[in-house]
């Protein structure tokens, strides 16, 4: 972890950063050793692969320098709808399943299941290898509409890479070829993964202290 880094979590690890559950070293192997498995499954191939904005970057942007292949990168930017009790407020360039991170706050906060593209992508995919890149994959269903939309385009193939899989909360059905990690039910924010927009630039995926979140949440609720 650079020093930048270090402030940061001097900062906030008093108040809301609670435990380095994936320190930087083990992300970096795991990364590695993903980009060999791609690496091996798409010789002689040139495959695109895809990011889910914004989150999802931070891991494509390691996993590439770890893949030996020509390949290609795109984004895609996707908007959810979540409600509170007493309103619906428009989430903007969410990651594919960044809608649930909250599992201890389902009360207070719920997706409406609306989804709509907010960035295309620039390339066609048709004929194309196409693997999707996210950073954590939840329930599965924003992930799974996106599925659908880009196999209307005709790749060739397409597969799944996601770096963190919370699989005990999967309600889509879908098929992800490349974990990084499988992780239960805490809230984590670090390499790509944020709360309120904070903490994505951290080295290092952390929880966070749920007693400080919720009263936050009672707060903003009043």
């Amino acid at each position: 972890m650079d020093f930048k880094n270090n402030e940061i979590v001097n900062i906030y690890k008093s108040k809301i950063l609670f435990k380095e559950l994936f320190p930087s070293s083990v992300i970096q192997k795991r990364v590695s050793e993903l980009g060999k498995e791609i690496t091996n499954d798409y010789k002689n191939t040139n495959p695109i692969l895809i990011s889910v904005l914004r989150g999802g970057i931070f891991f494509l942007t390691d996993l590439v320098r770890c893949i030996d292949l020509e390949l290609s990168i795109d984004f895609i930017g996707i908007s959810t709808y979540k409600s509170t009790e007493n309103n619906i407020n428009n989430i903007k360039d969410c990651s594919a399943d960044s809608l649930g991170i909250y599992p201890e706050q389902n009360q207070l906060l719920k997706t409406t299941g609306v989804v709509k593209i907010t960035k295309d992508l620039e390339e066609p995919i048709e004929n194309r290898d196409v693997i999707i890149v996210e950073d954590i994959i939840d329930t599965g269903l924003t992930i799974s509409y996106l599925l659908r939309n880009l196999k209307s385009r005709n790749p060739k193939s397409i597969e799944i890479c996601t770096l963190l899989d919370r699989n005990i909360r999967r309600i889509a059905d879908i098929n992800i070829k490349y974990i990084g990690f499988t992780i239960g039910e805490s809230f984590l924010v670090g390499y790509g993964l944020d709360y309120k927009q904070k903490f994505r630039n951290l080295n290092s995926i952390y929880t966070l202290n749920l007693n400080i979140i919720n009263k936050e949440i009672e707060n903003e609720n009043k």
